[in-house]
């Protein structure tokens, strides 16, 4: 009896520290960044998603845990992490408007009110249309400069003929009224976008097809140009591949091409334009883009975050930011320890990168 009672204290002790004091932060020693750039642990948080800020709180989805946290932040230094939202279903995507909290959960988009006053959980549904589909039902979402909220629905297949309008794309949805545009069609799977702070344009990345072999096709960094574009799935690959199954020539001069062809398999997520001050002038615009890596590729790649460096809406350098969550060991063996998830551009110009391999967030600072 006494050993049982001290078991249950062990185990209520353990629910109550902080999330942050139960994991080691994980050693950086391995990751190489450009010259005056810094990285460090600031967060352990389970299976770390998409992020998005608050006034005072960051708030990052998850995708296997099913739980949403936040973590109070104090003169920019991370607090507590606590659970807000849990027991849901692939909740990957994280918006924050008007003191709300916005989550994803595959069919439904789920809001928190007035999401950063303690004790505040409530979940209430405010979309319930989306397809139920877990293949490639998780979804990274965020607020557009039109006040509208931006959803992407993946494929709901590796390669397939989907229903056009339901699948394959991106929307916006006036949340107000419940109105739901296409923005952009044939994108095969998109977890992450962001808007080009001068243009206003859309950037996506967006993951190709597999079982095409280690080396086709590219994934893509794409940019809208006119609403309902077509970005060529399941017909055309990269704007320059038809598919071995669906596609032909005439396909791809029907498509819209990348503007950017990434490696084969290197799973582009989340992105964001730098609009920081931090950083030197070369990331002013730029868009960071992490590579969560490939799952089923003979040698793996990716595992990093890529700078796209912009000469207006032309990528002129594509160049590892961040890497090193890959080890190379002799010849065969490779070692993973970590997976970049998603980028986030804080305050004070730093930026924020989740991993959800290793349940952690980082901060990457920049001092001449």
């Amino acid at each position: 009896m006494i050993a049982l009672t001290r078991l249950r204290l062990y185990a209520l002790l353990l629910c109550l520290m902080p999330l942050a004091a139960l994991a080691a932060p994980p050693d950086l020693a391995q990751i190489r960044l450009p010259p005056g750039f810094r990285i460090e642990h600031f967060a352990s948080v389970p299976n770390a998603r998409q992020m998005v800020m608050g006034k005072n709180t960051l708030f990052v989805g998850s995708m296997n845990a099913g739980k949403v946290y936040a973590v109070p932040l104090r003169n920019g230094r991370a607090g507590p992490v606590r659970v807000i939202a849990e027991g849901l279903k692939l909740p990957v995507g994280v918006a924050f408007r008007n003191g709300d909290l916005y989550i994803s959960a595959v069919s439904r988009i789920l809001r928190i009110r007035n999401a950063e006053r303690p004790g505040n959980t409530k979940l209430e549904t405010v979309y319930d249309t989306l397809p139920t589909d877990v293949h490639h039902g998780w979804k990274f979402i965020a607020f557009g400069p039109d006040g509208k909220l931006y959803i992407p629905v993946g494929a709901p297949c590796n390669i397939c003929k989907p229903d056009p309008d339901r699948y394959a794309l991106i929307a916006r949805i006036d949340l107000a009224s419940g109105q739901r545009e296409i923005v952009a069609r044939g994108v095969r799977n998109s977890v992450g976008f962001d808007w080009h702070p001068q243009t206003g344009q859309l950037w996506f990345s967006e993951n190709g097809r597999d079982m095409l072999g280690d080396d086709l096709p590219p994934d893509e960094l794409n940019r809208v140009s006119q609403p309902s574009e077509h970005f060529g799935y399941p017909w055309c690959h990269a704007g320059t591949l038809p598919d071995p199954e669906f596609g032909t020539a005439g396909n791809c001069a029907q498509s819209t091409p990348p503007a950017h062809a990434l490696g084969a398999h290197v799973a582009p997520l989340g992105l964001r334009f730098y609009t920081g001050k931090q950083y030197p002038a070369r990331y002013r615009n730029a868009v960071f883009v992490t590579e969560h890596g490939s799952w089923n590729r003979s040698r793996k790649t990716g595992y990093r975050v890529m700078a796209a460096i912009l000469d207006g809406n032309r990528v002129a350098a594509y160049e590892p930011f961040a890497s090193g969550w890959l080890q190379h060991e002799g010849t065969t063996r490779e070692k993973v320890h970590g997976r970049p998830a998603d980028v986030l551009v804080m305050p004070d110009g730093s930026l924020l990168v989740s991993d959800d391999h290793a349940g952690a967030i980082y901060r990457i600072v920049y001092r001449e």
